[in-house]
């Protein structure tokens, strides 16, 4: 099912192609969690603690294919928006060769430097050796991460976000049945739960691509169109380097937090290996929310209707601050019962620690929410330049006040998670600003594309 977004009613479009994108993401949290709870339940607190840093570095990882995948979708959304198809297909498979080399890069890098990459994210003494047993085996996966958000990418593209969904939907119940099968019937311990994730993924990648290619052939290269072009590749990697560089910014950010937490020891590793899975859940939806929002914004900009770009972002702004809202009360209102999900009832000092920071960052997701737009209106109009500016004042004030502020005897632990909504304003305000003052000149170019 494809969504129109450059006709029809504008929140109505919006709510109805992001949907899927909520709801497959929320199901690959699941992926996480399922991984987060078992161990956690069953293995035990350091499994837990190396499950969490690890979950770390893989999102950083990730997050650079990740961005070049949706770096790349933007291209194709303009072009889709133009409706120049032909040169969409050639630009679909420019975007698959560059990025599956880096995607070769990346997990080559990622083996040979396993033993530093584990001194360098200070993993407490009695989590590192399951962070190096789980890393390994994870690592086999991020080939078939790269598959599935490639032709996510192109089908998303085009407005098609059900597919992708029922994929995901399909690894994700896979990878609970695959935890419990491998972790408590064959007690494989904390490598049962990473063989289980590396096997949901690779059907996920599967799946979606035998759709692609036998379902939405319209969209298949044909030999004519299987060749360099450098003005469609120049894009593709104006784009998405771009992108990859602000998503890898943003959790290079988050592992240096990491690597500051796990510094307080091994109690607070722990809880914040917890929190971290909360938190993806409550603000998760707003996240793909701003994702769908990028296509959204790309189409009008590739046909040209600057109105439905400003209107849109008005509306957008307002259903993602009500949602985070309503979220950010549920998690303030629940901390303890959303931490006993994850830690044992007797672990009381990791459950109050993971409280505390729930009632500080629950409180804010707002401006997350708000955030997450604001990186999905300046991909679609290809000033991804900027994202990586909103990212920097973001990420970097949170790792800077969390360095500072932990330092001071007074403050302590509670200055890291204060630094994190206090970075969420100051780019929110950056941002704001920046369109309120090019509004004309950014539309103006929409009308002329």
């Amino acid at each position: 099912m494809r969504v129109d977004l450059t006709n029809g009613r504008i929140g109505r479009s919006i709510i109805l192609f992001s949907l899927p994108m909520i709801l497959g993401n929320l199901l690959q949290q699941l992926y996480n969690v399922a991984d987060t709870l078992i161990v956690g339940r069953t293995i035990g607190a350091a499994a837990l603690s190396a499950v969490g840093s690890a979950y770390a570095l893989m999102v950083l990882l990730t997050s650079i294919l990740l961005g070049l995948c949706m770096g790349s979708g933007v291209v194709f959304a303009q072009l889709y928006g133009r409706r120049e198809e032909d040169r969409m297909k050639t630009a679909v498979v420019n975007a698959f060769v560059f990025i599956f080399a880096v995607a070769a890069v990346i997990t080559g890098l990622a083996f040979l430097l396993l033993d530093e990459i584990i001194l360098w994210l200070h993993i407490p003494p009695e989590a590192a050796p399951f962070t190096r047993e789980y890393l390994f085996i994870i690592f086999f996966g991020i080939f078939f991460v790269c598959i599935y958000n490639f032709f996510s990418s192109v089908l998303r593209s085009i407005g098609n976000t059900v597919a992708p969904l029922m994929f995901l939907a399909v690894s994700a119940v896979l990878n609970i049945i695959l935890d419990m099968v491998f972790i408590l019937k064959f007690g494989m311990g904390i490598a049962g739960a990473a063989w289980a994730t590396v096997i949901a993924q690779g059907v996920s990648a599967a799946l979606i691509t035998v759709y692609f290619f036998v379902k939405e052939g319209e969209l298949c290269p044909k030999r004519c169109h299987m060749y360099y072009s450098r003005e469609l590749l120049g894009m593709i990697i104006n784009n998405s380097t771009l992108t990859a560089i602000q998503q890898s910014i943003m959790n290079l950010g988050i592992l240096m937090v990491q690597g500051l937490v796990n510094s307080f020891g091994f109690l607070t590793s722990a809880a914040f290996a917890a929190v971290v899975k909360i938190d993806a859940f409550a603000y998760m939806p707003a996240q793909d929310f701003g994702n769908a929002f990028t296509t959204y914004i790309a189409q009008n900009y590739g046909a040209g209707k600057p109105d439905r770009i400003k209107n849109g972002l008005r509306l957008a702004v307002g259903i993602s601050v009500c949602f985070c809202a309503a979220a950010s009360m549920i998690v303030v209102a629940f901390a303890r019962q959303l931490m006993l999900i994850f830690i044992k009832p007797q672990e009381t000092e990791i459950i109050a620690i993971g409280v505390k920071y729930l009632h500080i960052v629950g409180c804010f997701y707002a401006g997350i929410g708000i955030l997450f737009l604001l990186y999905g209106l300046y991909r679609g109009l290809g000033r991804s330049a900027v994202s990586i500016w909103l990212t920097v004042i973001s990420l970097g004030s949170r790792v800077l006040l969390a360095y500072a502020l932990s330092a001071v005897p007074a403050i302590g632990l509670i200055g890291i998670w204060w630094a994190v909504p206090i970075g969420w304003a100051l780019a929110d305000v950056f941002g704001l600003l920046y369109f309120g003052c090019r509004k004309k000149r950014l539309l103006l170019e929409c009308k002329q594309s």
